[in-house]
């Protein structure tokens, strides 16, 4: 496996991704209609374009040739130590193989580099991905509802993991 970060023009392949792994992962969490709405602000050409500019850095997962996760990070957030994964997710068949954990640690190598001293990400409550966090090290931090408009909010976990 090799994990790269990816580029301006590689961002039509997370949008692929998402396509195939968003519906998956919240399809039975949320309504059609807001994870047709979240696709579109999070993951529209101009959306993604817009967070690559902002100080995100996307990541690539690629096993025998064939893109089967992605990732993003940002450092120092919010002027903090802490850096925010902000993404990570991975096809649904390559799940439990060690993507997820090879993500992470990678971003925790880079983080540390830059002597950041913790990991933070934000997950919605009731998705199963709460577990895989645990099991990697990070803690129940806080819990948060984010109205994203359009009616909707986010309700999540922020967890955090000490580097």
């Amino acid at each position: 496996m090799t994990i790269s970060v990816a580029s301006e023009s590689q961002l039509g392949i997370i949008q692929n991704l998402a396509k195939v792994i968003w519906p998956e992962a919240y399809g039975a969490i949320l309504s059609e209609a807001q994870l047709d709405y979240m696709m579109e602000m999070m993951y529209s050409n101009d959306s993604l374009r817009s967070q690559l500019l902002s100080n995100n850095v996307f990541l690539l997962a690629e096993i025998e040739n064939k893109i089967v996760g992605f990732a993003s990070y940002e450092l120092n957030y919010q002027n903090s130590t802490a850096t925010k994964i902000h993404k990570l997710y991975v096809l649904p068949e390559i799940q439990g193989k060690g993507v997820g954990k090879a993500f992470i640690q990678y971003i925790q190598n880079i983080a540390l580099k830059q002597a950041n001293s913790a990991l933070i990400l934000n997950v919605n409550k009731y998705n199963k991905a709460k577990d895989f966090y645990l099991h990697n090290g990070f803690e129940i931090a806080d819990s948060l509802v984010v109205d994203i408009g359009n009616g909707y909010v986010m309700d999540d976990f922020v967890m955090e993991k000490k580097i």
